[in-house]
């Protein structure tokens, strides 16, 4: 079995500090939270960013300062989200692509998301997965119903992902498929032969579906994106508080962490050099 990738979403575009006190905003915040994950087990952190009064944000300077900062403290993988929040426009959520970061999302379908509508049409899909493209910069599929596996296998057969593919399997968000240990199952069977994943529990669901994953051999993400309670009604302290629980238990399983190196190396992502990895665009 492959090493442990452990994947921390930060921040997100949804929770805010009355929901949670502990929730990273500012770009020296992210960073500083960024680092507590490297230095817990984290090979990958998956961010979003807020703007000056914490609403969820796609412009690409506060990216470009987030991901300098991120690497004047460790050399974690940066993964950027593409999906930006419900209410951002396609053009809003290609531009931070631009900075080339070693990784960045790829949702390829649309789906119901709380009282919302997480909209990924077919063009836009396509889009962004040119942008990817053209930037040398690895996707992670997201995928929140199982009809997105296929939509991104179309992809490959368009020359706009290249194979293996790596997924990001997201359970449990109120609209699209519930976080249930069948529902896992299903997802991983159907994913083509030689692809790698990720589960994203949301909720109640990120521990179990975590420790599921632990013993499939898949990789796993936790985060305040996700979920924002260490146990029923308590507040985590910090998304590293979340990574070392995975941490724990992983060993305990006999499955080994891997480095963000060796995550690079798992995932074909080339290594840029330490000035370009934030001074691109």
């Amino acid at each position: 079995m492959s090493k442990l990738i452990l994947t921390a979403a930060l921040v997100g575009a949804e929770v805010t500090r009355a929901q949670t006190p502990y929730i990273p905003l500012t770009p020296a915040e992210i960073a500083e939270e960024a680092y507590r994950c490297h230095q817990a087990g984290a090979s990958i952190v998956h961010i979003h960013v807020r703007d000056k009064d914490g609403n969820p944000s796609q412009d690409k300077e506060i990216f470009r300062e987030t991901l300098r900062l991120i690497r004047e403290r460790c050399d974690i993988i940066v993964q950027i989200s593409t999906g930006g929040a419900v209410t951002a426009t396609v053009e809003e959520r290609v531009a931070p692509i631009a900075l080339r970061p070693e990784m960045a999302t790829l949702t390829t379908g649309t789906c119901n998301f709380g009282d919302d509508v997480f909209m990924n049409s077919p063009q836009y899909v396509e889009r962004i997965a040119k942008a990817l493209q053209e930037n040398g910069v690895k996707p992670e599929v997201e995928v929140f119903e199982v009809g997105m596996i296929q939509n991104a296998l179309n992809l490959v057969k368009k020359g706009l992902l290249s194979e293996p593919v790596h997924f990001d399997l997201v359970l449990g968000v109120p609209g699209a498929i519930p976080g249930t240990a069948k529902n896992l199952l299903h997802l991983v069977e159907s994913l083509p032969p030689g692809a790698t994943w990720t589960v994203a529990g949301i909720g109640r669901a990120e521990l179990p579906l975590a420790v599921m994953a632990i013993v499939l051999g898949g990789h796993v993400r936790v985060g305040f994106e996700d979920n924002i309670y260490y146990a029923k009604g308590v507040l985590a302290k910090s998304n590293a508080e979340l990574v070392a629980r995975v941490v724990r238990i992983a060993r305990e399983c006999q499955r080994e962490i891997a480095t963000p190196d060796e995550a690079r190396e798992m995932f074909g992502i080339c290594r840029r050099p330490p000035a370009a990895r934030h001074q691109e665009g």
